[in-house]
């Protein structure tokens, strides 16, 4: 595989993600679905397959209006920070040193070639979890064995029990799983905090010579 179109567009062919695309576009047509159709697959379009370096798991897109757009853990801007991502933050703080920015827009890692990806990629309004059962778990399936092969090193980031999972089959040992708690209120305290996964990664890259994160995310204007 060279890019992640060309993986969409062999997935596009199979009978599993035919049907897939047909539940979610019928479930479109009674309600709201986030994130939009558009924002679906933008943790590809923002990540190149070939760019990637990191790999961070979430579950399910935010569940609010104008919250999700395709990259897990991250917000479109002018929204309120999520706990989670607040978590994300206090502990990017105690790593490296870096403030938290005003917003929870994630865009400038995936361009660095963090791949912000979630276990079920769409979600209806209100009601967490809702689209966990479309078929999802086999077009991720298909994500990871895509980049368990990558041929360069990767970080698979992988917070809370689920990520960890999901992620079972990824065994190529020259990538690096650093698995944790996940930062979300209710988790965070049991070992999330002082865990440092940032400087970890930073350190696995440069150790392979692919160059670290810059984990800083700038300002983003009102």
């Amino acid at each position: 595989m060279k890019n992640w179109e060309e993986f969409l567009a062999q997935e596009a062919k199979e009978p599993y993600f035919i049907e897939l695309m047909e539940k979610v576009d019928n479930a479109r047509e009674v309600g709201a679905v986030y994130p939009s159709k558009e924002d679906l697959f933008s943790c590809f379009k923002l990540c190149p397959y070939e760019e990637t370096k990191v790999v961070i798991i979430g579950q399910d897109p935010y569940h609010g209006a104008g919250q999700a757009h395709g990259l897990s853990f991250s917000v479109k801007p002018g929204q309120k920070i999520p706990p989670s991502l607040r978590n994300i933050y206090k502990e990017l703080k105690t790593d490296l040193d870096i403030e938290a920015p005003n917003h929870g827009y994630l865009a400038d890692w995936a361009k660095q070639g963090v791949l912000m990806m979630n276990t079920s990629w769409s979600v209806e309004a209100g009601k967490a979890g809702s689209h966990k059962k479309l078929g999802w778990s086999q077009f991720t399936n298909r994500v990871l064995e895509e980049l368990n092969d990558f041929e360069q090193p990767l970080v698979f980031i992988l917070w809370g029990n689920h990520a960890i999972n999901v992620a079972k089959n990824v065994n190529n040992p020259k990538h690096l799983l650093i698995k944790g708690v996940h930062p979300s209120p209710l988790a965070a305290r049991g070992g999330f905090f002082g865990s440092k996964p940032f400087s970890e990664t930073n350190t696995f890259l440069e150790s392979k010579g692919r160059g670290a994160i810059q984990w800083q995310l700038n300002e983003i204007a009102d």
